[in-house]
């Protein structure tokens, strides 16, 4: 059984030599009830802290993967717009070069429109 002196002002001091006016008391099977409840108490708020920090931890880490998906989904996006605007280009020169094709060719032309040439 644990022993502790009780000062008579209720404070508590684990066997102290100094206090003259001590009494020695024993803890009651209640009282150390309360105290492993205590000490569960305090186990759980411990394991609870722990717990989060984990937790956080790991959000943290889904968050910065969350981030790496939209980047990389983004890059895509950009990639395919260059790819768009490439193609784009593309088609617009084949068809400056028929018009330039067609024109060589009189493709095109109404000659009403001329009357000088002709």
């Amino acid at each position: 059984m644990t022993v502790f002196m009780i000062h008579k002002k209720g404070k508590r001091a684990a066997r102290s030599n100094q206090c003259t006016s001590e009494r020695q008391i024993s803890i009651t099977s209640d009282n150390r009830q309360k105290e492993r409840k205590k000490e569960r108490k305090k186990e759980r708020k411990k394991e609870r802290k722990k717990e989060r920090k984990r937790k956080r931890r790991k959000e943290g880490g889904e968050r910065e993967r969350k981030r790496e998906r939209k980047r990389k989904k983004e890059k895509e996006r950009e990639k395919e717009r260059k790819r768009e605007r490439k193609r784009e280009r593309e088609r617009e020169k084949e068809r400056k070069r028929e018009r330039k094709k067609g024109r060589k060719e009189g493709i095109g032309r109404d000659p009403s429109h001329y009357p000088a040439f002709f």
